[in-house]
Parts: structure tokens; sequence; C-alpha cells
């Protein structure tokens, strides 16, 4: 199949806006955002060079001051912030793309050195195993985790205003969308894990209770902006940050199936390495473009979007190391490799400063439509 002849990169209509191709840029943190949480220069520029893609996710980006889990991470709940993505969303649109704005809230995983000396919160007081700090390579206390403080119904309900102010502030500040964080062991997975969701109220328990928190987001905050402005990130049956469900292909076919009663924009899925079909299961429930995400290169997307149902394709790594990406694939040329050691750094380097295809390195170059390989530390 020659590139131009697939729908990876025909137009979509996701929410209130129309993409120009099917192309994700995945969410990443990359820890280049001043301490303050306010986009930087350096920002400004990244996404810019990235606007070629359908969509750009962001990275995590706290949609409140105890929801900050790392240090140099972007946040949503300030002017000043909001003045920061403004700048962020001219770029992109002034390359013709679209930007959704991924909240995040750490939840547990935080620490009072992050929140002005406050505790953590979670859904129970349930700390994480106290191991995981210590080897994680991004810019974060290396400490052991504390037992948060368990949310009332009151801060439950005041964490989701929180979002729909934060969720205000994006749309206030042009960005397209919200994409909730509801991956990876952040607040929204812990509310719908076993082993950290201990409640019995109405915001624990079942599968019912366990999602209702999610669900509440999503529901606030369409009614803040729309439908069309939200749209949900999951992980289903990953652990990452030390979560886990008792029967998560019971959860996650509950959760995408209210929500594809929704109409939000999209759904976000990635499969982190899940022995069970995580994309053949929630596929057929949720009404509405999905998003597959983790481990596809140009020819598996191809596939994905023309044979499994996928509307549209998620690229991490991917794009990191190539700002030009999207006419790689299309063009079916060498894409580059990304430098692991600059990952998490706070400068330009390995950042803004990848070439075009027209400046490649040839040495650093391999297959678009073969697994990335990263070129990792000496």
């Amino acid at each position: 199949m020659e590139p131009q002849q697939t729908r990876l990169f025909s137009p979509l209509k996701i929410g209130d806006r129309t993409v120009k191709n099917r192309v994700v840029m995945a969410p990443m943190s990359r820890h280049r955002a001043a301490l303050s949480g306010v986009p930087t220069d350096l920002n400004v520029e990244y996404y810019r060079q990235r606007a070629s893609a359908g969509l750009l996710v962001t990275e995590g980006t706290a949609p409140s001051a105890m929801g900050r889990g790392y240090l140099f991470t972007p946040s949503l709940y300030e002017e000043a912030h909001a003045k920061g993505w403004r700048r962020v969303a001219d770029a992109v649109h002034g390359e013709g793309g679209t930007i959704f704005v991924q909240l995040m809230h750490a939840g547990r995983i935080s620490d009072p050195l992050l929140l002005d000396g406050e505790t953590p919160v979670a859904p129970s007081a349930v700390a994480p195993p106290a191991c995981e700090p210590y080897d994680s390579p991004w810019p974060k206390p290396k400490k052991p985790y504390v037992v948060p403080r368990e949310l009332s119904h009151a801060d439950i309900l005041a964490t989701i205003d929180d979002f729909v102010a934060s969720a205000r502030l994006a749309r206030d500040a042009g960005l397209d969308g919200v994409e909730i964080h509801a991956a990876s062991g952040y607040l929204p997975m812990q509310f719908l894990s076993t082993n950290a969701n201990l409640r019995t109220d109405q915001w624990g328990g079942s599968i019912e209770g366990r999602s209702a928190f999610l669900l509440a987001l999503v529901d606030a905050i369409a009614a803040a902006t729309s439908p069309g402005f939200v749209s949900v990130k999951l992980s289903p049956g990953w652990n990452f940050n030390q979560v886990d469900d008792s029967d998560p292909i019971a959860t996650y076919r509950y959760l995408a199936t209210q929500l594809g009663r929704r109409s939000i924009a999209y759904l976000h899925v990635g499969n982190y390495g899940i022995e069970w079909d995580v994309f053949g299961t929630i596929r057929p429930l949720f009404d509405g473009p999905m998003i597959f995400n983790v481990g596809f290169n140009r020819a598996s997307a191809i596939s994905a979007i023309e044979k499994s149902g996928a509307d549209m394709v998620a690229f991490g790594q991917a794009f990191i190391a190539n700002p030009d990406l999207v006419e790689r694939y299309r063009n079916g040329w060498t894409v580059n490799r990304p430098h692991v050691a600059t990952y998490y750094c706070q400068g330009p380097d390995g950042y803004i400063d990848y070439p075009v295809h027209a400046n490649r390195d040839a040495e650093q170059q391999q297959s678009a439509d073969e697994a990335l390989v990263p070129i990792m530390p000496q």
C-alpha cells in the first residue's frame, strides 16, 4: 500500500475540531517548563515544530496546586499558566495544528516537597510501595512515598471543581480541548484501582463506584465547556505507579460503554504490553473516535487504521526525535533515533534540536516501518 492511499493522512472530526491527519503526538513529560509551571520559550518552540501532527496532546499538566507531581512540569490553574499556554496554542495554530492539553493530577504519587508541605491526596490512605522512586529518571524527590490523605466527599467535589476551572482556563487560552489523564496510575486511575481505592461510599466499592470520579470529571467539564472539548486517556490493566485492578476487563468494558454515551472528542487508549486484547475489547464498546497508542511504527499504524478500528494512532518517542514525523511517514523516509539521555533534561538539547529529514545524520537513521530503537546512554 502506498502511504498516500492510507487514511492515516486523511482528515477526521474530533469533538469541536477537524484534524488534518490521524497522526497524534502522544503526551510525554519532558520537564522543560519553569518551576512555577509556566510554559517557556522552549515549550512554545517544541510544540510549534511538531504542529504538522493531526493532533498534539501536551505533556501532563497539573490542574491544581495539589495535582503537581514532578519538577519542571507545566500547570494550568493560574492566569500566568494560561498566558504561557496561550503562547503555545498560538504557535501551534499558526502552523495549522490542533492541540489538546492533558490534565494530570498526580494524587498519591506526589510528595510534600512538591506541595508546599501538604500531604498528597488519594481515594484512600494507601501509599504505593517505597521502592519505585529511587530509580526514576525524571526530576523528582528520590525518597519513599508518604501515606496520602484520603479525600473526603467534599474534597472530591472540590477536586472536580479544580479540573473544571483548569479546563475553562484551557479554553480561554485558546487550546482546542483537554484530555483527562486517567491512565498511568495517577488520581483518576487510583480511583479505578482496587488496591488504591478501598472506599465503601459512592466513590468506591463496585465498578460503578470506582468509575464515578472519572465520569463526574467528564460530565462536569463537558457542562462547563462542551462534550467535544473533553477527551480521556486510559491504560487498561497497566500497573504503572503501583496500581492494580482485580478485574480490569470488567472495569474498562463498563468505562468504554459509559464514555461512549457522552459524545466526548475521543478516547485515547494505551496497550502497555497487556496480555488480553485491550483494543479489541474496548473498540466495539466506545461510540466515538479512538486513538490507539504504544509501540506503533508507520506500518503498524497504517494497519491499525485500515484493519483494527483505530481512528488515530499516537506516537511518543518517534515524535521526540522527529519534528517532521508526519512528512517522514507520508513519504516513507527514514526517521531519527531518539537519545534517551536527553528525555528529561531542562535545556534545548534533545528537545528542539532534532533535525528535519533534509538535515538528517545518516548514522542515526532507521526505517520508519520498524520498531524504533532509541540511542541509549553510554
